[in-house]
């Protein structure tokens, strides 16, 4: 059975609450608030920032983020501290605000700010809730993807990631997300679909203006389609002709 704090130990979590508001509070004030009450003038050391790069300004943005995460990680401290001192002037502290039964005083020592028994610790549940993020990047490539759509068959997110992509990206054929993907021509999405044609000899058969002089452009997806023996040897010199017969 868990008992009620003695005056003694009562004494002597107020002196530790009131000793770490106080050391809470310095420190927001010392450091401006985590830097916040610099304007971004101030942190670049510039009069402007128009020919900063961009990566600059993105820096600063993280970081002033961060600063704000800091100080109401701060405030939500002091929220704390105070709702136990709160408590201790009301004659609470020690009960648990959701049960009412006695706070084990091993779990005061080791968080004076503790208003709650472990049972009934809400910062202990996982939330509920999920990121926004995974609503709007829900399906690939977020909702410009219409590839789920029966009839759409236009330019779409992904094939503009797919045009994006063939430059090249940071990834290497390890980390694709496919798998058996050995060489870095197959590391793009869909990279085995053809780019601008339906069937590859609309790829590699052009003629001139007048659809008259039919020349062979031997590209991937010609050597594809030779190795394959879908096409006709007689696209090759006779010399390769006779591999075929």
């Amino acid at each position: 059975m868990t008992l009620p704090l003695t005056e003694e130990r009562l004494q002597s979590l107020r002196r530790r609450l009131l000793q770490d508001k106080s050391d809470t509070e310095r420190r927001a004030r010392e450091n401006g608030h985590f830097g916040l009450t610099n304007s971004y003038r101030d942190a670049t050391g510039d009069l402007s920032s128009n020919d900063n790069h961009p990566a600059d300004a993105g820096t600063e943005m993280f970081e002033r983020g961060k600063d704000i995460a800091l100080l109401e990680n701060e405030a939500f401290r002091l929220e704390r501290i105070e709702a136990a001192l709160e408590r201790m002037d009301t004659g609470e502290y020690g009960r648990c605000a959701a049960c009412g039964r006695f706070i084990p005083a091993e779990r005061l020592e080791a968080l004076p700010t503790a208003i709650y028994c472990l049972e009934h610790e809400p910062r202990q549940r996982e939330k509920e809730g999920r990121p926004v993020e995974e609503s709007f990047e829900h399906p690939p490539f977020g909702r410009t993807s219409m590839d789920d759509q029966r009839d759409q068959n236009g330019f779409d997110g992904e094939d503009a990631w797919q045009i994006v992509e063939s430059w090249g990206s940071s990834n290497s054929p390890a980390m694709a997300e496919g798998n058996n993907i050995d060489d870095y021509d197959s590391m793009a999405i869909e990279s085995d679909e053809n780019d601008g044609f339906v069937e590859p000899l609309e790829s590699f058969l052009a003629t001139d203006i007048t659809g008259r002089d039919i020349s062979v452009v031997r590209n991937r997806a010609y050597h594809r389609y030779m190795a394959n023996r879908e096409g006709d040897p007689l696209l090759e010199p006779d010399e390769l002709g006779d591999e075929w017969s």
